[in-house]
């Protein structure tokens, strides 16, 4: 079996260590399972960020609306 050790990556929390050590305790299905929800909540939060960034004219349009109406109020 291969192994990875993330021992030496970068940017890994105190509470992401926990998180590891107590999944690597769990069956090897039961990993999997958790490991393919991750790789899809963290491709989601991925695309979420990569969606605010982007701009937002429509949104930008609105906002400027309603900063004009509240100044001629």
């Amino acid at each position: 079996m291969n192994t990875l050790s993330y021992s030496n990556a970068k940017l890994i929390t105190p509470n992401f260590a926990k998180l590891i050590e107590k999944t690597a305790v769990l069956s090897p299905a039961i990993q999997e399972e958790i490991i393919l929800q991750w790789f899809d909540d963290i491709e989601n939060e991925l695309q979420w960020q990569k969606t605010l960034e982007q701009p937002q004219p429509k949104l930008e349009q609105l906002a400027l609306a309603a900063l004009q109406q509240s100044k001629n109020l």
